[in-house]
């Protein structure tokens, strides 16, 4: 779904220089662009791309070289060290390929640390998590292992605890690269049901197939965007239908 008024992510000649040595690598290559709240954007690229750079930029874990990062209207590019771990856990939520959850906490303990680390008390800690996990699926599932819960079930849990603190975004890393495809479809249909409900998602993925559930596609290639399109995004509840039905 599509927003209004200012951008939610706005970034204007956007570069970041890596010193290898006494090499210069160019990872971003004056990128402008804009990401309007309510959007579903799939950031696509080769590897060496600028795309993963993008994505650590977008998500407060790289400070580019030069030129402007706003976030929310709010310059975060050049943001102290501690500001920044400040805005990346208030305002990014991260989904990643391997989950991420420790293995000897349970699904509402694994939830429940971005907001340990923000130093709410137990209480709405507890509430807060429960109704992440009961928003994505697994009210039945809080008191398992993660040993004890299917890859899909285990990627439930890492969109709640990227939830749980209400982010502006949600920023997925292939987050479908270690699953089934009956299981990505189920993913994917959970991220199309929460961009529904106002959620903006950017997922980073080569996989044409997980970019065809976006609304809009930003193809990088050299640090620099190449093409950045529309479309009618393909409905993944539907696909995950026609998939039972074939099975």
């Amino acid at each position: 779904m599509a927003g209004t008024g200012s951008p939610l992510i706005a970034v204007e000649n956007l570069e970041r220089v890596y010193q290898m040595g006494e090499e210069r690598v160019i990872a971003l290559a004056g990128v402008t662009t804009a990401i309007e709240q309510g959007s579903f954007v799939a950031v696509m690229g080769p590897s060496g791309s600028g795309k993963s750079t993008f994505m650590n930029v977008l998500g407060c874990l790289d400070q580019p070289s030069a030129g402007s990062y706003r976030l929310k209207g709010v310059e975060v590019g050049r943001l102290p060290a501690t500001e920044l771990a400040r805005t990346r856990n208030r305002e990014i939520g991260f989904v990643f390929q391997q989950f991420n959850l420790l293995q000897r906490v349970d699904a509402l303990g694994n939830v429940e640390l971005p907001m340990l680390y923000a130093g709410l008390p137990k209480r709405e800690r507890r509430a807060r998590a429960e109704a992440a996990l009961a928003r994505v699926g697994l009210a039945d599932r809080m008191r398992h292992l993660p040993l004890q819960l299917s890859g899909g079930q285990q990627q439930r849990v890492a969109i709640a605890r990227a939830l749980v603190n209400q982010p502006a975004c949600l920023l997925a890393d292939e987050p479908t690269g270690a699953l089934d495809s009956r299981t990505s479809l189920d993913i994917m249909a959970l991220f199309q049901a929460l961009n529904r409900e106002g959620v903006t998602v950017i997922v980073v993925t080569h996989e044409p197939d997980v970019a065809a559930f976006a609304s809009r596609v930003i193809r990088f290639r050299d640090g620099k965007i190449v093409a950045d399109s529309t479309q009618v995004p393909r409905d993944a509840a539907a696909a995950l239908a026609e998939w039972a039905e074939a099975a």
